[in-house]
């Protein structure tokens, strides 16, 4: 989802679906440092974020399609999530930011939407706004940057894995068919295709940290991934998981 969307992207972010604190996060296994929003300087919500209990199905990777800042520092990272709270509360009229979890690109990760870390410890699902018809049943991670050509920070990437490890663990998810793109759920470019190409990858690294058989991760048959599309009833983006793709050389 982009930090500004417009058009297209704007439609494919989603409305606000909340019905209208932060928490220190423990959701199991791999879990990273996550900066609260009383930390970042988070505004108050307009509402409480709707909370349901049970999980989410799916992991939802977004860029903010911004700047590729050469600053990583937490100063940066916080100041990242103030923009995107402001933008999606003033301009887009939204209860709060509409993401669960956003990654900076010097690889800090900070709680989104209001209650998110106290659903998460607590295997539940805080509703955001950021994937348009599927906010029930999704929890989106937006990535700082824009992916559609540069290559992804290796700090942001460590800590994508580490989230996803967590997020999986903490739901009780297969990373094959619960971690997807923002595209395969509507029209737009979200992730970038830098980013997107790397989720067989992400799918396959966040599998071998959670212990899954190496037969399960090489074999063909593992079978089709179906995510729904706005476009059809269904759209395969994962047949099998191949051997790891190269990690890519340097990074933006």
């Amino acid at each position: 989802m982009a930090v500004f969307p417009t058009g297209d992207e704007a439609r494919a972010a989603g409305r606000d679906d909340t019905a209208g604190g932060r928490g220190a996060g423990g959701g199991g296994r791999g879990m990273p440092r996550v900066h609260t929003r009383r930390q970042w300087g988070a505004k108050p919500p307009r509402h409480r974020a709707r909370v349901l209990d049970r999980a989410p199905d799916h992991i939802v990777v977004h860029h903010t399609a911004t700047t590729n800042t050469k600053d990583y520092s937490k100063a940066q990272a916080y100041r990242l999530s103030r923009i995107v709270q402001r933008f999606h509360m003033r301009q887009l009229g939204w209860d709060d930011i509409g993401e669960q979890l956003t990654i900076s690109r010097g690889g800090y990760v900070m709680e989104g939407r209001n209650r998110s870390l106290a659903a998460i410890r607590n295997g539940r699902h805080v509703v955001g706004a950021q994937t348009l018809g599927y906010n029930d049943s999704t929890i989106g991670i937006e990535n700082e940057g824009n992916y559609s050509n540069a290559p992804v920070p290796v700090q942001l990437w460590a800590s994508l894995v580490d989230t996803c490890v967590w997020l999986c663990y903490a739901y009780d998810l297969d990373p094959f068919q619960a971690i997807v793109g923002h595209r395969d759920f509507g029209s737009t470019e979200c992730p970038g295709d830098v980013l997107y190409q790397r989720l067989p990858e992400l799918r396959w690294v966040v599998a071998r940290r959670l212990g899954v058989q190496g037969e399960r991760v090489a074999t063909p048959g593992h079978g089709d991934l179906h995510v729904p599309n706005q476009d059809s009833a269904s759209r395969t983006v994962l047949r099998g998981v191949p051997d790891p793709p190269a990690q890519p050389d340097g990074m933006a």
